[in-house]
């Protein structure tokens, strides 16, 4: 309610008496806010004497200032949480002093509450444009800026709690980021693993050389490739994809991978012959029958895998081979044809009864053979089409004249210009076998009989 004119030492202006009481729900609101600041701004010092009882007696403890400039200077060095500013003041006035705070970086939001005489919509939308919250009309009724303040309050309270979220959000996603980084490195070692199961691109087996490659969809993947020796003249080849991507595919792979490799001994596709003592090599079907038991029997693992695996003589050009759910092995002849070998076969570690069967095919000077995995054939481009054997077949032709790793570079190059990106969806992978010239065959070993030698 409006009270006569009281005299101060400055002009004479229209003001509510000071509001002494408070209620349980001022209480509460008080104990919520105890210790926030407020700044009341303007150039009369009865207004702000009569705004500032009125704050602390609301729990605030209030900074004054007389005019806008002095209070952006206080701004500077105090962080206020509600800010009350007459418009009209010399100098800086309310309005671009709102302004001027709201240009200001600040780590959380003020509540900025503009006092006016003006009534007309067009002030208040200016007053809105440049960032304050609430007007008061001149003379202020306390019960109204009592209620206007609170209601200030409220959002600042939740302003609080939003601001409260997000600082635990951001620090769970530092968090996070700090779990993923570490995880990051460590994948990238174990792709550096991975790579170095592959201790050699390049094998020149004198008259023929094989040529490897391996690229993983993410940091590792579950196909592997390699070579070893069974004999003298005879190496094995190998393609396999274990289904699935990531870390658990990466050890599956690596792990059958070292079936092949190590100790002859410990070789899946290597035997010892009772008769002579000497190892000798394990039919392609029985090792892919070797590797399903294995992975059905003594891997606890719902994943499977395919493989090509080819037994190579070097000295004849004679190949025998098992695929096993394995895209079909490619041989491109000298004068250019290509030809896809095998019929499918089912994969290894789907099925108990399942059987395989070794397939032959020979191998001239001037072809090459060359296993690979799925993730050639079903690289999509960006309709959706698959590159497809067809599209294998279009690139041997194209590349016909590329040998060994500039071979494979060039293929994965030209996969990359198909799917229109440089990652591919799927692990890719391959042995690139060249057959150049047949290897001489070794001679008999001498035997010794008591240090002389033996006639056979």
């Amino acid at each position: 309610m409006l009270v006569r004119p009281r005299t101060f030492a400055g002009p004479k202006l229209w003001m509510c008496g000071v509001d002494t009481s408070v209620t349980p729900q001022e209480a509460s609101a008080i104990a919520a806010i105890r210790g926030k600041h407020a700044l009341v701004v303007d150039d009369s010092a009865a207004q702000r004497l009569v705004l500032a009882k009125n704050l602390e007696r609301w729990g605030y403890h209030v900074v004054q200032a007389a005019s806008g400039d002095a209070a952006l200077q206080l701004c500077e060095t105090t962080r206020f949480d509600l800010i009350v500013s007459d418009w009209m003041m010399p100098g800086m006035n309310g309005l671009d002093f709102c302004r001027a705070f709201r240009a200001r970086a600040q780590d959380r939001y003020s509540y900025f509450i503009l006092l006016t005489s003006k009534n007309d919509k067009s002030a208040v939308a200016e007053g809105l444009n440049v960032g304050a919250d609430d007007f008061l009309s001149k003379p202020v009724s306390t019960p109204e800026l009592r209620a206007r303040i609170f209601a200030g309050e409220r959002l600042l309270a939740m302003e609080r709690q939003v601001k409260a979220r997000n600082d635990e959000l951001h620090a769970a996603l530092r968090k996070l980021q700090a779990l993923y980084d570490a995880v990051d490195r460590d994948l990238m070692e174990a792709r550096k693993l991975q790579q170095s199961l592959i201790r050699d691109r390049f094998h020149d087996f004198g008259g023929s050389q094989l040529s490897l490659m391996l690229h993983s969809s993410g940091h590792v993947g579950g196909d592997m490739v390699g070579t070893f020796p069974i004999n003298a003249q005879r190496v094995g080849i190998y393609s396999l994809d274990v289904s699935g991507h990531g870390v658990a595919a990466a050890l599956l792979g690596a792990r059958i991978g070292g079936m092949f490799g190590g100790a002859q001994s410990q070789n899946i596709a290597l035997s010892r012959n009772h008769m002579t003592g000497q190892m000798d090599a394990v039919a392609p079907h029985d090792v892919a029958a070797r590797m399903n038991t294995l992975m059905l029997q003594e891997i606890d693992t719902e994943a499977y895998l395919t493989i090509a695996y080819a037994d190579l003589d070097l000295s004849t050009g004679r190949l025998s081979m098992v695929q096993a759910g394995h895209p079909h092995p490619v041989i491109q002849r000298r004068d250019g044809g290509v030809e896809y070998l095998g019929e499918g076969g089912l994969p290894i570690g789907l099925l108990e009864e399942a059987e395989y069967s070794s397939f032959e095919a020979e191998l001239r000077p001037g072809d090459r053979l060359f296993l690979y995995s799925d993730g050639i054939t079903e690289c999509a481009n960006a309709a959706g089409d698959e590159f497809g054997e067809s599209g294998l077949s279009d690139l041997f032709t194209e590349l016909r004249k590329l040998r060994g790793l500039s071979f494979l570079d060039a293929l994965k190059w030209g996969l990359a210009q198909w799917s229109g990106r440089d990652e591919f969806g799927d692990d890719i992978s391959g042995a690139l076998l060249e057959f150049s010239a047949y290897r001489p065959s070794a001679p008999p070993k001498q035997r010794y009989y008591r240090g002389q030698p033996m006639n056979d």
